[in-house]
């Protein structure tokens, strides 16, 4: 994976770069830390080298144990500059946050920390997220030092709206959430050529919602978590991804195209548009068995007393779309039952269906599931099962996509060619 330097300067929002520097290195990159010393005031060096497993470094002056080396790597045999070695053996460097002194220091090219020096030094990929007051990001001078550094190639990520550190304070400014930070720093890193690259990824999230009424709904608790992992790893693989979305309020991940739809019916008809060009389909939605046989026009009123309510079935969006599948095609379903026997009926669907994998969780766990941020699954194969532990939602997401890596490696050896 790759080498990143997190730069980290003084401003209330440096508590966010913890959890940048945990999700990169989770990620499996090599991370090293550089503060300012105004940084060290807001979050201590300590948390970091505990995240990274190396040292922070905060002067240009002061030794570097690992003498430019990150995480993992052999330490020279020789000791050289520190500030000039960790920023050539970095593969990208990002200033987050990035106070508007900060951003002034970096535009004009003053050196006088860490943070500053191998800016200056870096010739690999660059960003910067400011986070500061709103006035403070509007103001003229840190807009023209924004300018500067996009003319020069600085990649600037844009910060977010919302509520600010000072109390009733409301604007632009806030730090974007660590995982949008990391998805963009990827997004700069060179891509090694690999089995995802030009591999058309369709993938589907969320759960549908049949209408009752104008305002009522019959639908479920998925939150769409499972599906926008397998998304955001399968973009991070090189893949051209397109998530189709049932309902998700949560943000897509970078770089991923997003369909969004409502209904059953608004769901198959999107994946129909898109299906024909996919390899790969991520059926990950939950998608609703049942809808109401009539709509009711306006809205119920409870006055009526009982409520007789017909269902009729909806249409097997996942079944319709096997049918129609071309060589080459892969499929896997996802299929959260519940109760005794809910494993052979996950298997009885992959063979009803004609899927090539079926990835299976028990929903009657509240530990895991809809709504949660861990998963545990087993993913049923043409060659058995594949049980992953129990883990936060990526890291299934991780270990769903190397399955599946594998078994089109196992095609491809079989059958050369994949269709396009």
């Amino acid at each position: 994976m790759a080498r990143i330097l997190l730069g980290v300067s003084g401003g209330i929002a440096a508590y966010k770069a913890l959890e940048l520097a945990r999700l990169a290195t989770r990620a499996g990159h090599g991370v090293r830390v550089l503060m300012t010393p105004a940084a060290t005031r807001f979050v201590g060096r300590a948390s970091f080298e505990a995240i990274a497993g190396a040292p922070v470094l905060v002067d240009e002056f002061e030794p570097d144990p690992m003498r430019g080396a990150f995480p993992g790597e052999p330490l020279p045999a020789h000791d050289p500059i520190s500030h000039l070695a960790v920023a050539e053996s970095a593969d990208a460097y990002i200033v987050a946050p990035a106070s508007a002194n900060t951003l002034a220091k970096l535009a004009h090219g003053l050196c006088d920390s860490m943070v500053t020096t191998c800016f200056a030094a870096c010739a690999a990929p660059r960003a910067v997220a400011p986070a500061m007051n709103d006035r403070m990001y509007r103001d003229a001078a840190t807009q023209a030092n924004l300018a500067t550094l996009r003319e020069r190639g600085v990649h600037v990520i844009e910060p977010d709206e919302g509520p600010l550190a000072s109390r009733g304070e409301h604007g632009i400014g806030r730090l974007p959430a660590p995982e949008r930070l990391l998805a963009e720093v990827e997004r700069l890193l060179p891509r090694p050529t690999g089995p995802w690259d030009g591999l058309r990824v369709l993938v589907s999230a969320g759960g549908t919602r049949e209408p009752l009424d104008a305002v009522r709904f019959i639908g479920n608790r998925s939150s769409g978590r499972m599906g926008l992992a397998l998304a955001e790893q399968a973009a991070a693989r090189g893949a051209e991804v397109t998530l189709v979305a049932a309902n998700v309020a949560l943000p897509a991940p970078t770089g991923v195209r997003r369909i969004d739809v409502e209904t059953t019916a608004e769901l198959a008809a999107a994946l129909e548009r898109e299906f024909g060009s996919a390899h790969l389909l991520l059926m990950a939605a939950a998608v609703a068995d049942f809808r109401p046989a009539a709509k009711q026009a306006g809205k119920l009123d409870r006055a009526a007393g009982v409520l007789d309510l017909r269902l009729e079935a909806t249409d097997d969006v996942l079944a319709a779309l096997a049918a129609r599948r071309r060589p080459g095609q892969m499929l896997v379903g996802f299929a959260a039952e519940h109760g005794e026997r809910a494993i052979e009926r996950a298997r009885k669907k992959r063979e009803r269906k004609g899927l090539d994998a079926v990835v299976f969780n028990d929903v009657s766990r509240p530990d895991i599931g809809f709504d949660a941020e861990l998963n545990e699954v087993t993913i049923i194969g043409p060659h058995g099962d594949h049980r992953v532990p129990r883990a936060p939602k990526d890291e299934v997401a991780r270990a769903i996509l190397d399955w599946v890596e594998k078994l089109f490696a196992e095609r491809a050896r079989e059958a050369p060619t994949l269709e396009t």
